[in-house]
């Protein structure tokens, strides 16, 4: 299977808040601009990507499937099993058995997910294949090498 979510639980997202200074200023990813005072404020992680606490859960991706859609391999994933999924909705998917996160194509009746890397085929169900939508990605968080 291509992108293979690679906890073999999933991890629900605690009441605890994740705390974190977020600094006033925005940093050009362009030309540099002139530096400005420092000014931060407090902000809880939990409160901005979080809607439904306790349908929320962490995963880690794992594959190359999804990099078009900016999902890298080790990125982790924010799932909420809250949210209904609908047409190209990024989901974590359960296909007999397995974990994938995948597009959600629906059109006509007719479901598949589909990968956002075109070097990996669609997944189309099969006759007595099982795929069932587990829950929508509503955002990753990359760590990079320091």
């Amino acid at each position: 299977m291509n992108s293979i979510i690679s906890a073999s639980i999933p991890v629900r997202l605690s009441d605890v808040p994740l705390l974190a200074r977020l600094l006033r200023n925005r940093v050009c990813a362009g030309f540099p601009s002139p530096a400005e005072d420092l000014g931060a404020q407090r902000i809880d992680l939990t409160q901005m990507l979080v809607v439904h606490p306790q349908a929320t859960y962490f995963l880690r991706a794992s594959g190359q499937s999804m990099v078009e859609a900016g999902i890298f391999d080790n990125d982790i994933m924010v799932v909420d099993r809250a949210i209904k999924p609908r047409h190209n909705h990024i989901v974590v998917a359960i296909v007999d058995g397995d974990f994938t996160v995948k597009h959600l194509y629906q059109r006509a009746g007719r479901i598949k997910l589909k990968a956002a890397n075109p070097t990996f085929p669609d997944i189309i169900p099969k006759e007595g294949q099982t795929i069932e939508v587990w829950g929508v990605v509503t955002s990753t968080i990359k760590q990079f090498p320091v």
